[in-house]
């Protein structure tokens, strides 16, 4: 009894000192740790609320326990959160590690640690999100109860938790993710989706097992669905452990547990890390790319690294037959390239598909521009010059628009991302200071200007790189602003970088790999004349089919 008392005394003690400090006080509640399914952590929050964050969301493959590979070091198991940070600038952005280990999709979000990390979400950041390793689990238990409804429709079951003693309305894997983008977005934050990464598990052909018919493949079609950033890591670390061979990949898991199919050491945990990273950059997100130090690999400020050609120098094309209306085609070098080392873009060959004697194709696409640069070297008056009623003109910018702005690298050429009406002020090379405005308002300029011709505009996504269709989403930003401008001012919108995705996966990699002149933008004659044949793909799906009357039948 007496041992007792004790005990509640002390408890009483340590009320006293909490309410007595008003530090201690305002700290928000650490995890809730009622039941299995809770880690005992208190979750880090950003380091400089004045920065951007990138915060992560998800299981024990993410942040794995306490994040001290359980006083193992490098041999003990580590989520792909930890080295990650690493990868990134201190003094630019904050990387918050918010996943907890044996929480699914729903757990994260029913145990209210969604709740608290959401608060700090603030317009800007970046939240990463990968579930799928606990989702599988029994829907109703009295061990975990984390499981979801396969899929990603929008069933329900109901519940008496066993866990928690209440009711429960669960809903599918597709679901809850749909539920954390919506309310990343509304946060004016930036969701990508990442797939679960694979487990040391090989199928009958001796290749890592894939769950492209399951989670992955769901996390996929969720970020297609919702228009946002998807990273296929299932996909892209199978990949590598398919061509690291089975000892290489065994080293990469703790050897101390043989059994042990899912958790990295730490070494495995910097290969997932770099899978991560490899990913973001090729979403070209602006905050991240930015962000970015030499362990990050940064990428290079544009697309289009070659030599910016004077726009003075190259000839204009012009309507063959003024009296018949014109298709202009709007871009940079993946539109037009003109052949320079073996690069061909596809409104070099797109011609053929139409009937000349009924419309024009002119092509004033050049390469190394963004649409800042497209509108602030004149280029676009050129093309208002030529425009008259019933035209129709194709624009299709983002390659070059990523570069960095303020960065002599980046030639002047970046855009200020997003549609709004902000602006950043950089200095020419002469010294005049320009305000840069965002993609979506020099876009939204273009289809002013066009449709007060009486034109009628029809926006692209850019094409896919060489390196990124096998992994899902590329350019997801860039769509989703198009489509925002195009729906906002009245012009059409195409989304030609899935549109090629999915016909490049159709052909296969070995084919597409013979479809580019460089390592991973520019494409060769062959495919030119592929992307030519998709972007005509494009048109036909438009609403009112506009060009169907000059297509060749």
């Amino acid at each position: 009894m007496n041992r007792y008392l004790a005990f509640v005394l002390k408890l009483c003690c340590a009320a006293a000192v909490l309410a007595s400090s008003p530090a201690l006080a305002q700290t928000p509640p650490p995890a809730v740790n009622t039941d299995p399914r809770n880690a005992q952590v208190v979750l880090p929050e950003p380091a400089d609320p004045s920065l951007p964050s990138l915060i992560l969301i998800g299981d024990s493959t993410v942040r794995n326990g306490k994040d001290d590979g359980q006083g193992k070091g490098a041999a003990g198991q580590w989520g792909w959160g930890n080295p990650l940070a690493s990868m990134f600038d201190p003094a630019k952005i904050n990387v918050v590690n918010r996943a907890i280990g044996g929480l699914s999709s729903r757990t994260y979000l029913t145990t209210k640690h969604w709740q608290r990390t959401l608060a700090l979400v603030k317009a800007g950041d970046v939240v990463l999100i990968q579930f799928g390793h606990n989702d599988s689990g029994p829907v109703n238990d009295n061990v975990r109860a984390r499981g979801t409804i396969k899929g990603t429709g929008d069933e329900v079951e109901e519940i008496d938790n066993l866990m928690t003693n209440e009711r429960e309305v669960v809903h599918s894997y597709g679901w809850y993710l749909r539920t954390f983008v919506a309310d990343i977005k509304a946060r004016g934050a930036t969701p990508v989706i990442c797939s679960p990464i694979p487990r040391k598990s090989w199928g009958e052909d001796g290749k890592i097992r894939r769950s492209q018919n399951e989670y992955a493949g769901w996390a996929e079609q969720v970020a297609r669905q919702q228009k946002v950033g998807f990273i296929d890591l299932n996909g892209m670390i199978a990949r590598q452990y398919d061509t690291m061979g089975r000892d290489a990949v065994m080293r990469l898991f703790p050897l101390v547990t043989p059994d042990e199919n899912t958790h990295t050491n730490l070494a495995g945990a910097e290969l997932n890390a770099r899978a991560v990273v490899a990913g973001l950059k090729a979403l070209r997100t602006p905050v991240v790319m930015t962000a970015l130090n030499t362990a990050g690999m940064a990428v290079p400020a544009a697309e289009d690294d070659r030599p910016v050609v004077d726009a003075s120098k190259i000839t204009g094309e012009k309507p063959r037959d003024p009296s018949l209306p014109s298709l202009f085609l709007v871009g940079d070098s993946t539109v037009k390239s003109g052949g320079a080392n073996g690069a061909i873009g596809w409104g070099e060959r797109i011609a053929p598909f139409f009937n000349t004697d009924k419309i024009n194709v002119v092509n004033h696409a050049i390469g190394g521009r963004s649409s800042r640069t497209f509108f602030t070297e004149g280029r676009w008056d050129k093309v208002l010059a030529q425009l008259k009623a019933g035209d129709i003109v194709a624009i299709q910018f983002g390659h070059n628009d990523g570069a960095r702005i303020g960065d002599p690298a980046g030639k002047n050429r970046g855009s200020v991302p997003g549609t709004g009406p902000e602006t950043v002020e950089d200095t020419r090379p002469d010294g005049v200071k320009e305000q840069v405005h965002t993609f979506g308002w020099y876009m939204a300029r273009y289809v002013a200007d066009a449709k007060a011709k009486g034109a009628t505009v029809i926006l692209l996504s850019p094409v896919p790189h060489r390196d990124v269709w096998e992994q899902g989403r590329d350019f997801a930003n860039y769509a989703q602003w198009d489509e925002e401008v195009a729906r906002k001012n009245g012009a059409l919108f195409a989304d030609l970088t899935m549109i090629v995705s999915d016909a490049y996966r159709k052909a296969g990699a070995v084919t597409v790999n013979g479809y580019f002149s460089d390592a991973r933008t520019h494409t060769n004659e062959a495919g030119a004349q592929f992307n030519a044949a998709r972007v005509v793909d494009a048109f036909k799906s438009l609403p009112g089919d506009p060009l169907a009357a000059y297509l060749k039948h």
